[in-house]
């Protein structure tokens, strides 16, 4: 091979390699641009999407119609089979929005309650729950296996206090493994706006509201505003006591007698018990005390001291016939919170055991 033939064959191997360089660059350009143009038209879609949320928000129309057309857009743009918003409106959770029929409202207006979701309304998080195979139903469900095969569930909170969720379902698995959590946040923010409206200011208020006869602060409170100062400590003891005898004094005697016991035993604990710890009405007869920072084992002396105050106390009821005497049976439980976890666990363990509890008990249990 001659000297010019071997530069002519070097010079063509290094066209056909920039060439094929070309070729490559050009297709990894064209790969590129196709990227870039479909994130442009998600973005578009997104900010598309946010303004429909907004305008909606803008919008005269009463609060309840507001989240009627929010769920509905919601239902629609995310291809989703349904969405539920339910929100407390000062006495119980009520649905405000969904496209599920009736016979499924009662579960959904108390997803709350259910352990699955009590770390996300907790902690102030959303949570993703999905099925893996078919024969599998979602842990809140109750009978209606393939209604919904995956949900995402977001509690709303307002100025820290917790009011309500929103939870989207799908009838298919993982179907929100791809989420754009962005815009997500946006339309919950959405949510937030229409009810911090004036219409719901009063449930606002209602949530941390007093108690008419006890002057104490509601089982909301406890989980709201108080949490903060509980979980400054690690662990704290919390306990929860129940007037055992409320129903048997209310039939011997008189329903008002009942509230009076009520009102003194409420006054009683208040005076003995220090500023920093919280005092609660929790339900109809049952309070909850949180003993901030303290371990449980060194509440004994107290909580008898207490306990016999309580039970040495005497309401009289003259009918100008008899007289009658109520004196209250006081049944405590005490258990151990840790920080940061869900404090509403704890009260409803409390709760069953004193609900499931002989009905003569009276005394101080540790579980």
């Amino acid at each position: 091979m001659t000297t010019l033939t071997f530069i002519f064959t070097v010079v063509i191997i290094i066209l056909i390699i920039a060439i094929v360089a070309l070729i490559f660059l050009n297709c990894g350009t064209r790969q590129k641009l196709k990227e870039i143009d479909k994130i442009n038209k998600k973005v578009k879609k997104n900010i598309s999407i946010v303004r429909e949320f907004l305008k909606i928000t803008g919008e005269e129309d009463s609060v309840d119609e507001k989240l009627k057309k929010i769920n509905e857009l919601i239902i629609e743009t995310y291809d989703i089979k349904y969405s539920t918003i339910v929100v407390f409106d000062g006495a119980e959770y009520v649905i405000k929005a969904t496209n599920v029929d009736s016979t499924h409202h009662n579960v959904l207006k108390n997803l709350h309650n259910e352990e699955i979701f009590q770390d996300s309304v907790a902690s102030a998080t959303p949570k993703y729950v999905t099925i893996e195979n078919e024969n599998e139903k979602l842990p809140y469900q109750k009978v209606e296996f393939g209604r919904a095969k995956s949900a995402m569930f977001f509690p709303i909170y307002i100025d820290n206090i917790y009011i309500g969720y929103w939870i989207m379902e799908s009838g298919k698995m993982h179907a929100f493994d791809n989420l754009d959590a962005t815009v997500i946040e946006v339309v919950k923010d959405d949510i937030v706006s229409i009810l911090q409206t004036v219409s719901y200011q009063s449930t606002i208020e209602t949530i941390n509201r007093v108690d008419k006869f006890t002057g104490l602060n509601s089982e909301e409170y406890l989980y709201g505003e108080a949490k903060k100062i509980i979980d400054k400590y690690e662990t704290s003891a919390v306990c929860m006591f129940r007037i055992a005898n409320i129903e048997e004094i209310n039939d011997t005697t008189s329903r008002k007698v009942g509230n009076e016991i009520i009102t003194e035993v409420s006054n009683i604990v208040k005076d003995k018990m220090p500023k920093e710890y919280i005092f609660v009405r929790y339900m109809g007869p049952k309070f909850v005390i949180v003993f901030s920072g303290v371990e449980e084992g060194s509440l004994d002396e107290f909580l008898l001291d207490m306990k016999q105050e309580l039970e040495e106390l005497e309401i009289v009821e003259d009918d100008g016939e008899y007289e009658y005497t109520a004196t209250p049976r006081i049944n405590f439980v005490v258990s151990t919170y840790y920080k940061s976890t869900a404090l509403e666990n704890l009260t409803k363990k409390l709760e069953e055991y004193l609900d499931s509890a002989p009905k003569g008990e009276n005394q101080i249990n540790y579980i």
